[in-house]
């Protein structure tokens, strides 16, 4: 396992993982933002923009064409986290009972470490607004979505706990690190 490839971090909508990455900004780590959050802000704004409660498999390969540039921009990193990845198209696409295409399952399959790293949402730390507007209850159903997906892929997960976020952030960079002194 190369030492270069990215750790992904993942779960449910509103589970503090932007919050985490941008705390993760002021440590000797390169992170990538979150695709699919960026992606809705832009399209919102375009008549007839591809959103994921109007159009899933369109969203789906925006926001796969955009993860794959991440994907390859995070190898000349030596510590990368990606806010979300390829994977969570899957796990979307299954959630709302949609083909996942091959190639989108293929990009899934490798190109990242393999110890995935998953926050999951908490009545303290979800918000719902325009850009989530899934209830608390079914951001848990897409947290345990994603969770199910990354394990039948192989990936070995890493529950953070909610912790104060220096704890957290440390809890994560310490993880990773131990990580790659095992790989």
């Amino acid at each position: 396992m190369s030492t270069t490839l990215p750790f992904i971090i993942t779960g449910g909508p509103g589970s503090g993982k932007t919050t985490l990455l941008e705390s993760m900004e002021c440590e000797d780590a390169q992170v990538f933002t979150e695709v699919p959050r960026q992606l809705i802000i832009e399209q919102s704004q375009v008549t007839n923009g591809i959103l994921p409660w109007n159009n899933l498999a369109g969203f789906a390969q925006l926001c796969f064409m955009e993860m794959l540039e991440q994907k390859k921009a995070s190898s000349n990193y030596p510590l990368t986290f990606l806010d979300r990845a390829i994977p969570d198209i899957c796990a979307y696409l299954s959630w709302g009972d949609l083909e996942i295409p091959q190639h989108i399952a293929l990009e899934a399959s490798s190109g990242y470490q393999q110890l995935v790293i998953f926050c999951k949402p908490t009545l303290e730390t979800y918000v719902q607004d325009d850009i989530r507007p899934y209830p608390f209850e079914e951001a848990l159903v897409i947290h345990q979505k994603l969770y199910d997906l990354y394990e039948s892929m192989g990936y070995q997960i890493f529950s953070l706990p909610l912790l104060p976020i220096k704890e957290r952030t440390a809890l994560l960079a310490s993880t990773c690190r131990e990580y790659l002194r095992v790989v």
